[in-house]
């Protein structure tokens, strides 16, 4: 039986639809979830909003698990707790996608054994957000590690032996690009037949937050690495492979001018994002905070 956790944090307004999605293709009055071939467990997390009623009020297709710690990690672990099979897929409550897409992420992780994760083609929405957000997610979008990573993408589906990859991992705030970069190229895949549609921020003000919290987690996943490196034996050799990373490179940008020149205005755009970003996260970065979730309210206008 293939599992979904969804942790939850004040996503009384978008959870509904994620949910609606999921439930669509099953049967109209199932004795629980399980009946239908997906187990679904949201937890919600330090809720001070109506996530636990929107959710409970899909019936027993869904299970929902109250915790008072505001911790996606731990929504996460507790989610293992009560999740009853694999694959098992993490999705974030503010994106969109459908059962058919699930069963889809399941199938693709029984192509072989050494496939160990999978995750959704993407669609960002555009529709409704300011420009320079429309500009800066042409380029995004377009971006090798964007297009071939797992992160991003608000879900992410694993196979058993993939789980206790990324449940060994510590409390991140770049949980999914820790999970994304977790596995070589070989023993993950993005799968274009599946689909997820992940809302943008709607204004540049969003769109910078989101970019800050970016900057903030790759900091401290990097500080991660770096720990890990120094304690193996290898890296006193000299002998370790560099950390794997998903940093956009200037080499990036211009391969992506030169084959769409068209561009040029997004890549400004980018570029003038990652460089506030940059400045707006070096306070946390400096004290060590990785705790502060800058989030951004635009994109849950439902």
């Amino acid at each position: 039986m293939t599992s979904i956790v969804i942790p939850a944090h004040n996503e009384g307004r978008v959870i509904g639809r994620l949910l609606d999605a999921l439930l669509a293709e099953a049967p109209a009055a199932p004795s629980s979830a399980a009946a239908s071939g997906l187990d679904i467990v949201v937890v919600c997390n330090g809720c001070t909003d109506d996530t636990a009623a929107v959710a409970g009020a899909r019936g027993p297709r869904v299970r929902v698990v109250e915790i008072p710690t505001p911790s996606k990690h731990t929504a996460l672990r507790v989610g293992d707790e009560h999740a009853q099979g694999f694959p098992r897929l993490y999705v974030d409550a503010d994106v969109v996608v459908t059962g058919a897409d699930v069963r889809a992420l399941a199938g693709a992780l029984t192509a072989g054994p050494e496939l160990l994760a999978a995750a959704p083609g993407r669609d960002v929405p555009l529709t409704g957000c300011a420009w320079p957000v429309r500009a800066y997610y042409q380029v995004w979008q377009r971006l090798p590690a964007v297009r071939e990573g797992l992160f991003g993408r608000g879900v992410i589906a694993v196979t058993e032996a993939g789980h206790a990859r990324i449940a060994a991992l510590p409390p991140l705030m770049a949980d999914d690009l820790a999970a994304s970069l977790a596995f070589a190229p070989g023993e993950r895949r993005v799968v274009e037949t599946a689909r997820v549609a992940v809302h943008p921020p709607r204004t540049w003000a969003d769109l910078i937050r989101r970019r800050v919290r970016a900057a903030t987690s790759s900091a401290e996943l990097e500080h991660y690495q770096a720990a890990r490196a120094a304690e193996s034996p290898e890296a006193l050799s000299g002998d370790a492979p560099p950390a794997p990373s998903a940093r956009t490179g200037t080499g990036d940008l211009r391969a992506l001018l030169l084959s769409r020149p068209q561009l040029l205005p997004g890549v400004v755009v980018f570029v003038v994002a990652a460089i506030v970003a940059r400045r707006g996260a070096r306070k946390a970065i400096r004290t060590g905070d990785f705790s502060t979730w800058l989030r951004d309210e635009s994109s849950r206008q439902g």
